[in-house]
This record gives structure tokens, C-alpha cells and sequence, in this order.
């Protein structure tokens, strides 16, 4: 059996960002090197177009489950490094197809040295030659049930059978950072995922009510936030007291207004909070038409109180494409456990779908809000979230 020894990485839509290439593959590196720290005998390797780590006896299943969850990795594959000598190619390669029972192969070679004096169809026919005259194997370039990738370089040449595909998107953090409103529901964390992927950190805000909102509520936010720092190392949760806030809201605001109020809110608590903490963007869990405060209108209506720009990955997404993410990525049975948030204990019966910015500002002038904000500023609790962390750690 062949025993692979190398992990070539390779890059996905980062071929494409010119000058700022060398960047997004240095935080790539940098990315891959964290969530694979406690594998001490891995040595890493980087190169304009390629990452190879070199693995020392290291668990393949392991560093596997680990580098699916890097954003910025197209694909990998497990290789067998060996000198960039034809024979050494043909004998590694032979050897691999007797591993597996298949009964069509094709050879595939990339020669990033050109000087090697083969061309890349002549070491194809060189090693396929090789393989028919010794097995039963069949020639199928169309559709092989083994392919053999070779990648010849100067010093070694890598040759696999397999490819994983990666996470794709940009390495996380190479695009600034966003604040989430994180609530407890299914799509916030769903969004947190899709926001990662576009290259950019994620910090969160949870807006809790106690009494009428449960520690266990909110520590399902923190559990969820775990979850999800896998994919950018950890996660700062900001836990803000929405309380006398909201009661204000529901003296003052009719009914039917209250939860675009309450948007409007917190989204000027987000805004607040964003700046302080250095972020380019607000991000939510939002799908058009999904409930009254995610129409078109009420949408717009809540955006009017900030400048600051508004991510919504899952804007048009529908409910089953997301819940299948949020299996994907571990948090949908979190998310469904019944511990309500602030958005849900004072669900009005009838809320307006299509408000209006005028109505807004003259309830909100009702009552003298601001204070109301700082004091929720004042009072905000932080929490990082981490993955490798145990539940006991945020006691």
C-alpha cells in the first residue's frame, strides 16, 4: 500500500487577486497552521500556487476533517512526494493502481517544470504504458474510475489518486470583520458561515431580555457561536441587556410597530458597537419575506437609522436551503432547541409588513431612547466562543 506523506493544497478563487495574492495566501497559511497546531511533526511549505504540508507519521483522517473547514482551500489531496525521476514517477504511480480495485485508469500530468525534458503526454503515455502491460487495467480518458494526477516540480514530484474538495471562498479575516446579530434561531449562525466564507471575521451581538429570556437561551447562543468559530479560530460574542429597552418599546410603540422599532434599535445598538470594535459591516441572518420585519419595506425602514452597510448572505436564500446548511455545518439541532430570544417572548400578533419611516420617528419620539442605548453600551457583557473549548469553560 502506498503511504502518502504530503498534502498538497491547493488555492481556489485566489488565483484571481492580482497584486493581493501573496496576502490572501500568507493568511491562508496562517489559517491552515492554527487549526492544525496540535499536529506538532507537520512541516509547511508554500509556494506561488501551492501549499504542501509534509506530514511525519501524522493521522490522515484527522488533518482531512480539519482542512475541510479552511475557507480559501479549493481542494487537496493526500500525495506520495518522490524525486522527479521518470522511473520513480512510473513505479509510485503503478503502485497506487494496485491499491484499488478499478478496472479503468487514466494518467493526468501538470509539468510546472518546464525544463524537464519530458512533456506532460509523453509521461502520461510513459506511466499509462507501464500499468497496461502489468494489471488489467483498461485506458478510459473520458470517464476513469482511477485517475492518477502527477505534478512534476524541479526538486520532487507529487502523485495522487484523490481529490478532496475543500471549502472554497477567501481565508478568513483577509477582508475585514463584521458585526452578526446573533440570535438563537436557525439562520444567524447559518450566515456567520456564509460571511466567513467571503474572506471576512466575524465578531457577534446577542440581544438578551432577562428574566424573560433563559440563561439556557443564551447559552445556546454561545454554543452556537462555538460551532461556528471553527472556521475563523474563535468568536467574541457581545451580550447586550435589551431589556429595559425593550419595555420601553412596548409602553410606548403600538403593537403592530413594535418589532420594526426593535429593529431599528438594534441595529443603532450594532452600529454602535461595530465602530468600537473596528468593523466594516453589520451582518444578519435575513431572508426576504421570510416574517414581517424581513419585507422589502421593513427592510428599508430599518436600514434608514444607520449608514453603515448591512450583509445579508441568505437575503435569497429560501427556509430549506438553509436548514440543509445548517445541518451541514453541525447547528441545526442546537438552533431548534425551545429556549426563546427577545425577538419571539413579545411576538405581536399582527405586525406591520409595510411601515412607514414617518410613523417610526413619531413613536420613537415618544419616549427618550438614548439613554436607553448607552446604558445597554454600558452594561454589555463578552464572551469568547471557541471551539476548543468545553462547555465548563463558560461557566
Amino acid at each position: 500500500m502506498v503511504k502518502y506523506d504530503t498534502v498538497l493544497v491547493r488555492f481556489g478563487e485566489l488565483s484571481t487577486k492580482g497584486k493581493n495574492r501573496r496576502d490572501f495566501i500568507k493568511q491562508l497559511d496562517q489559517n491552515i497552521r492554527y487549526i492544525l497546531k496540535d499536529h506538532s511533526e507537520l512541516k509547511f511549505e508554500r509556494t506561488h500556487d501551492r501549499i504542501y504540508i509534509h506530514l511525519h507519521e501524522e493521522p490522515l483522517p484527522e488533518i482531512e476533517e480539519k482542512l475541510k473547514k479552511v475557507f480559501g482551500i479549493s481542494s487537496f489531496s493526500f500525495t506520495k512526494k518522490v524525486e522527479t525521476d521518470i522511473d520513480k514517477i512510473t513505479e509510485t504511480a503503478f503502485e497506487i493502481a494496485q491499491d484499488v480495485a478499478k478496472k479503468t485508469f487514466k494518467i493526468q500530468t501538470k509539468r510546472h517544470d518546464k525544463s524537464y525534458p519530458m512533456k506532460s503526454d509523453d509521461i502520461n503515455r510513459y506511466v499509462a504504458s507501464h500499468i497496461l502491460k502489468n494489471s488489467d487495467y483498461k485506458v478510459d480518458v473520458h470517464q476513469p474510475e482511477l485517475l492518477i494526477q502527477i505534478e512534476v516540480h524541479k526538486q520532487s514530484t507529487y502523485i495522487t489518486s484523490q481529490k478532496i474538495h475543500g471549502a472554497g471562498g477567501y481565508p478568513t479575516g483577509i477582508n475585514g470583520k463584521c458585526l452578526l446579530l446573533l440570535s438563537g434561531g436557525i439562520d444567524s449562525p447559518v450566515a456567520a458561515y456564509e460571511i466567513m466564507k467571503r474572506g471576512i471575521e466575524v465578531e457577534a451581538v446577542h440581544f438578551a431580555s432577562p428574566p424573560y429570556t433563559s440563561q439556557q437561551a443564551q447559552q445556546k447562543v454561545i454554543d452556537l457561536a462555538t460551532k461556528v468559530s471553527i472556521y475563523q479560530k474563535k468568536m467574541k460574542v457581545h451580550i447586550v441587556n435589551f431589556t429595559d429597552l425593550q419595555l420601553a418599546i412596548y409602553q410606548n410603540v403600538p403593537e403592530s410597530y413594535a418589532i420594526t422599532i426593535m429593529r431599528r434599535m438594534m441595529y443603532r445598538l450594532a452600529e454602535k458597537i461595530a465602530k468600537k470594535r473596528g468593523c466594516l459591516a453589520i451582518g444578519t441572518g435575513e431572508s426576504v419575506g421570510q416574517v414581517a420585519s424581513q419585507t422589502l419595506e421593513s427592510m428599508g425602514c430599518i436600514n434608514q437609522v444607520i449608514s453603515m452597510p448591512v450583509l445579508r448572505p441568505l437575503v435569497c436564500q429560501d427556509k430549506v436551503e438553509i436548514i440543509d446548511l445548517a445541518r451541514k455545518i453541525d447547528t441545526y439541532e442546537t438552533s431548534i432547541l425551545p429556549f426563546e430570544d427577545c425577538c419571539t417572548i413579545f411576538d405581536p400578533k399582527n405586525p406591520v409588513t409595510k411601515p412607514l419611516s414617518e410613523k417610526c420617528e413619531q413613536y420613537e419620539a415618544r419616549f427618550d431612547y438614548q439613554p436607553l442605548l448607552e446604558n445597554c453600551i454600558d452594561t454589555m457583557n463578552t464572551v469568547e466562543a471557541n471551539y476548543e473549548k468545553k462547555e465548563e469553560d463558560y461557566l
